[in-house]
């Protein structure tokens, strides 16, 4: 418990040193989104239109960073995460409530998908090194160093394009609305599936290389040895023995992967145009969006603690030597 509780005041400190930083970053960049609207609108906008622009987007204040910093926590403590200006006047919880499931569920499924055939093949190559499973490593790795978002223009290159089952762009076909009947769901599906394995080849590579290396490290051990000598079966030895210790680097690491699952693959999304957290995101920025900048890199930074203090438990739970009793 005392360890539990020195990790979370550690991630309590790093969550407010986020939000100090993810606060100011916005504000330093240069832009006005106002004037965003106004380059848009290409000079349609009066003097008066523009002048109740910066009052309904709260920015005829003049008041001082600080001001500005100890404003937004007050906000944040309410919950209210404010207007976002590209999307306006919706709230910035609900333009990021409607993108969040659809990155979760690509991302989510392709990140715990991959984790979990990249680690199951990288615990046979390092267990059987020379069999087929082995010889893969090169053509994953050579892969997984390719960047997701040329992956992603090669696909559609080569697979998508007028009367190919493949959607090149959307998150679902323009005639269909959006719900939980089988048009919808299987329109969405079909336009996931591009991204789903543009990112899960990019992906396993990655964890099959890690997972190999330690496999590999593990079997010289002792307690390997131990175990082939009081006779029991192989499969147990290089499950319950080996895979058992050499997951623990990864378990970090796909702690890490599920943090980011929020904030999504930014240039995946941007090249299919998936209606994800990513794309949002892009688009903020581009607007000058500061709250909705500040919404999502909030959700991303809180998804990352949380992710790393359940990665703590997790290492708890599988490595003894963690705990402070031992």
């Amino acid at each position: 418990m005392r360890y539990l509780l020195q990790r979370l005041g550690f991630y309590v400190f790093t969550a407010w040193a986020a939000v100090t930083i993810n606060f100011f970053i916005p504000r330093l960049i240069p832009g006005d989104p106002v004037q965003s609207l106004i380059t848009k609108n290409q000079g349609s906008l009066s003097a008066d239109a523009i002048q109740s622009l910066y009052v309904l987007f709260g920015l005829d204040k003049n008041e001082s960073l600080v001001a500005q910093y100890f404003h937004y926590w007050a906000q944040l403590f309410r919950g209210d995460l404010g207007l976002s200006f590209t999307f306006f006047p919706s709230p910035v919880s609900e333009v990021i409530g409607d993108s969040l499931p659809w990155t979760i569920i690509l991302v989510g499924f392709t990140t715990v998908v991959g984790f979990l055939i990249g680690t199951g093949l990288g615990v046979v190559a390092g267990w059987r090194r020379g069999s087929w499973v082995d010889g893969l490593l090169p053509v994953t790795t050579f892969l997984s160093s390719i960047p997701y978002f040329w992956l992603g223009l090669i696909a559609i290159t080569l697979l998508a394009g007028p009367g190919s089952f493949f959607p090149a762009s959307g998150g679902y076909d323009p005639g269909v609305v959006p719900g939980w009947g089988g048009d919808f769901i299987g329109s969405a599906i079909q336009h996931s599936l591009l991204p789903a394995i543009t990112i899960l080849i990019s992906s396993m590579g990655s964890w099959i290389l890690g997972m190999r290396n330690m496999m590999v490290t593990v079997a010289s051990e002792d307690y390997i040895t131990v175990a082939h000598a009081k006779g029991l079966k192989e499969r147990r030895v290089m499950v319950s023995y080996a895979a058992r210790n050499a997951l623990l680097p990864s378990v970090s690491g796909f702690a890490l992967a599920l943090g980011f699952i929020v904030g999504g693959t930014l240039l995946v999304e941007i090249v299919f145009s998936y209606p994800g957290v990513g794309y949002e995101l892009f688009q903020a920025v581009g607007s000058q969006d500061y709250p909705l900048m500040q919404g999502i890199f909030l959700i991303i930074t809180l998804s990352v603690l949380v992710a790393n203090l359940l990665a703590d438990v997790a290492y708890l739970v599988l490595d003894p030597r963690t705990r402070k009793e031992g």
